[in-house]
């Protein structure tokens, strides 16, 4: 049987570019950004790199179909890169390539690093994969507004939510992130908001109103991973060490029978059993300190919240709430903004994510820091549709936890 990755791989260094619309950079200029302040935190030189994984979604409108344009960029040393596309998720499963790498002992230190470049295209929300075998087997019909708005009518039903409090259950969500991006210098909207606005915002696909949906952003995001030997070798004290990576994929159940009722996301509750049996969790709303989850959708916040089992069937909106996600209570949510205000440049979120919880564990997070010392964090992506995705979860902690 397999003994998982946990404690086996440290990451030595991270950084992460500033996203927004970045009409100043192209995808090569941004990973750059990110690269430089990942191996300056790592304190090495980019030969000691061994390997390479450069996650992005949409490569035509980025870097194109290879992985050249990574080691173009950071200048490598003739080392193999893998391009990594799987959604969403795309950014935990390069960075999960490299830990992967380490911790089999393929090599001694390795790069993921994760870039989108959106805003460019000249289309106001993803661009439009042209239909085809993999389209047609997707089977995604309208817009993904309406597709994960079906969640919020599934999950009012069953629970016998009032609209008004699922309503407002959803605005805290976005106005809780608003608050936690303000103080955020590298996230693309900073500006705090009421539950007044949200809710009176014009109407996406009901319930969800237009602060209910992340934004289009350009980004990058990097990190560099190594064994906790080497860590400490090159002078490295109190590591933060991989707990777990688990990727679900749908293989189509939730369409095709009758067992799923469209209230919560099958792959996540997969991928967090496997990572918290992995990284020796029993008990996860005592252990995981804080989180960061994929909010393309502020009900998806909310159901993902259960689907970790951080909060109990029915029972989410209710803690949402109560403030057990804000950026004071017992579990943060997206302490850093989240999606809502960093906007998904995709290849690079997942990679965003581990970098703002590397940030808090190290106690580096400034202006946001928790400041109960947190031990163990969690990340979440979720690709695709509620009906047929692919869905990471990271853990990460300090040595000992």
């Amino acid at each position: 049987m397999p003994s998982g990755i946990k404690d086996k791989v440290a990451i030595l260094g991270m950084g992460c570019a500033k996203f927004g619309e970045r009409w100043d950079k192209d995808a090569d200029g941004l990973m750059v950004e990110a690269f430089d302040e990942a191996i300056a935190d790592a304190g090495i030189d980019v030969t000691q790199i061994d390997a390479a994984w450069l996650s992005v979604a949409f490569d035509a409108q980025n870097v194109g179909p290879s992985g050249i344009p990574l080691a173009v960029g950071l200048r490598l040393p003739g080392i193999g890169v893998t391009k990594v596309e799987n959604y969403c998720a795309s950014g935990t499963d390069g960075f999960r390539g490299a830990v992967y790498a380490v911790a089999s002992g393929a090599c001694d230190i390795a790069l993921a690093l994760g870039v989108e470049k959106l805003k460019d295209t000249g289309y106001g929300g993803l661009p439009v994969r042209t239909r085809g075998t993999t389209s047609d087997m997707i089977g995604v019909v309208g817009s993904a507004p309406g597709n994960f708005a079906q969640i919020a009518s599934a999950y009012r039903a069953k629970y016998g939510v009032a609209p008004d409090d699922l309503k407002r259950a959803i605005g805290h969500v976005s106005v809780k992130s608003h608050d936690n991006g303000a103080l955020n210098p590298k996230a693309h909207l900073r500006k705090k908001i009421d539950i007044d606005t949200v809710i009176n915002a014009p109407m996406i696909a009901e319930p969800l109103g237009l602060f209910d949906c992340c934004g289009v952003s350009d980004g990058a995001a990097c990190a560099i991973v190594t064994t906790p030997e080497i860590a400490r070798s090159l002078g490295k004290t109190g590591l933060v060490l991989v707990k777990a990576i688990q990727l679900a994929t749908s293989n189509g159940w939730e369409s095709q029978s009758t067992g799923w009722d469209g209230t919560y996301f099958h792959t996540t509750r997969i991928a967090a059993k496997k990572a918290y049996a992995e990284a020796g969790i029993e008990n996860p709303e005592d252990d995981i300190s804080l989180t960061e989850v994929h909010d393309c959708f502020s009900i998806t916040e909310l159901v993902t919240m259960e689907d970790l089992f951080l909060s109990a069937d029915g029972k989410g909106w209710k803690d949402v709430l109560d403030g057990k996600f804000d950026s004071d209570g017992k579990i943060p949510c997206q302490i850093d903004g989240g999606l809502k205000c960093f906007g998904h440049p995709i290849g690079a979120s997942g990679l965003r994510m581990i970098y703002e919880n590397y940030l808090q564990l190290l106690g580096r997070a400034g202006d946001r820091q928790r400041q109960d010392s947190p031990k163990l964090a969690l990340s979440h992506n979720l690709g695709g549709m509620p009906n047929q995705n692919v869905s990471s979860i990271a853990i990460v902690g300090l040595e000992g936890a």
